[in-house]
């Protein structure tokens, strides 16, 4: 492993080292914006927080949130190719809800946390 040429010495050649390492692991980090990316628009987060609290059809996203069924689907789309979102159908109709993975989990808590932070009542 390269040794760190820093311009200040802080006496952590040996942590930085380890930083090098995870920091030199690009894909990751790639991972981790395209995420963040899903939840750069507010409608998706406001669609994200609803299917993290219900399980709701596009017809009834749409009225909660009063746009177009359309303008949902194109929402909900990227957010279930991020695996965020899971979805099953019931005949003709189609039911989305939050996935239950340690990533939506974690996202929705933030989500929550933030609100709370910046948004007191």
């Amino acid at each position: 492993m390269n040794h760190i040429e820093l311009p200040h010495d802080h006496g952590e050649e040996k942590k930085l080292e380890q930083l090098k390492v995870q920091l030199s692991e690009v894909d990751q980090y790639q991972t981790v914006s395209d995420v963040f990316k899903q939840l750069g628009d507010t409608t998706r987060i406001r669609i994200f927080w609803l299917l993290c609290h219900c399980e709701e059809c596009v017809i009834n996203i749409a009225a909660m949130m009063e746009m177009s069924s359309p303008a949902i689907s194109h929402h909900l789309r990227p957010l279930k190719n991020s695996g965020l979102i899971v979805s099953r159908r019931v005949g003709k109709e189609v039911y989305y809800r939050a996935a239950e993975t340690a990533q939506s989990k974690l996202l929705h808590e933030m989500i929550e946390k933030v609100m709370e932070i910046t948004c007191p009542k």
